[in-house]
């Protein structure tokens, strides 16, 4: 599916190695206990607490560090692979860890200095609940891994392998013999593109149900790795704050609920759907940092005007302590975001992944703040101005570009990728297509786009804007007009300091370049192509696809 397919679903599920099945067989949560129930409890094997879920699943954590050391499933062992266990980060190492049940639900807690982790199980169900409260920066990224064993489920998703013989990158992207590339990072999807992850094969599904990510970093359209394969197993991620590629500052607290669920095969229960889940029974459990439902508020909107119902719309929350995000209706743009932490957010409406209006919204627990119709004023959205020619769509993204889709799932080197060279004609009918995606100073920088101008036009000055959605080690683009008229270099905009197009992830700080072309650089002959040549300008970056480069928006020249 492609990047504007999945933009126009919304919220999406992921599957690997089965299909996302509805119906009784799916039911993995509150809605399907088990009649083994009284099995229910715990025991201290001296090493690990071990817990009966009284359903079909045993899990034990160790009480030296808080790993997940063992997942046993109908009988049947599926944690662990390369001799590791799942745990936070990398492993937390020495933590205090306890255990406690009140009534049909057993708490497992570790502490580990200033982070505590939290592990529950509810009488008849499949699942493990999972909380992380992170205080500070003390542990450096925050993820859980869930480490699966060798050969227990097959793969539908090749580009996540990780075990292709050729490394091209950073120990952490490789290349096949046949010149396809494999990446952990090589996700396809934006946090808003699904609800869970995981594997389904032989009548057993495993899967990691994410969490609001509140406390998470990035918003609604942000890219992670998710999960990856390799010869030694498996590893589902839910990440709680990713360095990679990232456009804001840690966030700090507790997040949460995020599930591990087994099923028969079929999806998790929509019951466990962050947008869905009821977290009642956990309000008296003492979890640090948990907020129940009545501490918490709401913000609906009745509208949005001045939208281009061409795109999809979504609307963001955001400060320094808690994000969220809700998709607008396409009839009239309604919305609601509930479950909000009470605070003063900045609010933004974004049309695809370009913000286009922000306000500022307050919200109290315990109540609904509504909003009156918000107009986008039309100066707000790049894609209203009268332009003589346009390549690609003001959208945030650089969906329709050459290579565009392909870059979510693989190296710009990769075989599959059409040439990042070649010149673009306007009026030729493939103009957005035939411009490469993304520009490298080593690779395709001074691409060249020919077009015509009027009499008119050429008498007169314009300008000329380029819009970008990240840039690696500070590349921006140059422009030379007819290599007459050559544009001051830009001073680059605040984007992700680390590796972006190279990871799968165009998603940094959306901007716009303008270049205030003077009429004397055009051609008068109106039969004759005017010539733009786009370079890219850095003096930092290295070589090839890690030298300075940039993800294209738009381009276009004003009327």
């Amino acid at each position: 599916m492609s990047d504007t397919a999945n933009r126009a679903v919304g919220r999406r599920t992921f599957v690997l190695g089965g299909a996302a099945v509805a119906g009784s067989a799916a039911l993995a949560g509150p809605l399907a206990p088990s009649a083994s129930a009284a099995s229910f409890g715990y025991t201290d094997d001296g090493s690990n607490y071990v817990v009966d879920t009284g359903a079909s699943l045993v899990f034990k954590v160790s009480k030296t560090n808080g790993d997940l050391t063992s997942l046993i499933y109908k009988g049947t062992e599926y944690q662990g692979y390369g001799g590791k266990n799942s745990h936070v980060e990398s492993g937390l190492g020495t933590s205090t860890v306890t255990i406690k049940q009140s009534g049909s639900t057993i708490l497992v807690s570790v502490a580990y200095g200033t982070l505590k982790h939290y592990y529950a199980a509810r009488s008849g169900e499949n699942n493990v609940y999972l909380w992380t409260n992170k205080a500070d920066d003390s542990v450096s990224a925050t993820r859980y891994i869930v480490r699966v064993k060798a050969g227990m489920f097959l793969n539908d998703a090749p580009d996540s392998y990780t075990y292709a013989p050729t490394t091209i990158e950073a120990s952490d992207v490789f290349a096949k013999s046949d010149g396809q590339t494999r990446s952990k990072h090589y996700s396809k999807l934006r946090v808003v593109d699904y609800d869970y992850i995981g594997w389904s094969s032989g009548g057993v599904g495993l899967y990691v149900v994410r969490s609001n990510h509140e406390k998470a970093s990035g918003g609604p359209f942000y890219r992670s790795l998710l999960r990856h394969q390799s010869a030694d197993g498996g590893g589902l991620y839910e990440i709680l704050y990713y360095g990679e590629n990232q456009t804001e500052a840690q966030r700090f607290g507790l997040q949460g609920p995020y599930v591990i669920a087994f099923t028969d095969g079929g999806a998790p229960s929509s019951a466990l759907y962050h947008a869905n889940m009821d977290t009642s029974w956990a309000d008296s459990l003492g979890i640090s940092g948990y907020v129940p439902a009545s501490g918490r508020g709401r913000v609906a909107g009745v509208g949005i005007g001045g939208r281009n119902t061409a795109y999809p719309y979504t609307v963001g929350l955001a400060n320094s302590a808690a994000q969220y995000w809700g998709s607008a209706r396409s009839s009239d743009g309604y919305f609601s975001i509930a479950g909000v932490l009470p605070g003063t957010y900045t609010l933004t409406v974004f049309k695809g992944e370009l913000a286009v209006y922000t306000t500022s919204v307050t919200v109290s627990a315990g109540a609904t703040t509504t909003l009156n119709t918000i107009t986008v004023p039309s100066s707000n959205d790049p894609g209203n101005a009268t332009a003589i020619w346009r390549i690609g769509d003001w959208n945030g993204t650089p969906a329709g570009f050459k290579n565009a889709d392909l870059m979510t799932y693989a190296h710009p080197s990769d075989v599959r990728a059409a040439s990042w060279t070649g010149n673009v004609v306007i009026g030729s009918g493939t103009e957005t297509s035939a411009f490469p995606c993304y520009l490298w100073k080593d690779v395709n920088s001074g691409i060249v786009v020919y077009f015509r101008l009027t009499a008119a036009q050429a008498a007169a000055a314009h300008t000329l804007r380029i819009g970008v959605t990240t840039a690696y080690a500070n590349g921006r683009p140059q422009i030379v007009v007819n290599d007459a008229w050559t544009s001051a270099v830009p001073s680059p905009p605040a984007q992700p300091s680390t590796r972006s197009l190279t990871v799968g992830s165009y998603r940094g700080n959306n901007h716009t370049f303008t270049y205030s072309v003077p009429a004397s650089a055009w051609l008068t002959d109106t039969s004759a192509y005017n010539t733009l040549k786009i370079y890219v300008a850095s003096g930092s970056g290295s070589t090839s696809f890690l030298s300075a480069g940039t993800s294209i928006d738009a381009i276009d020249l004003l009327a």
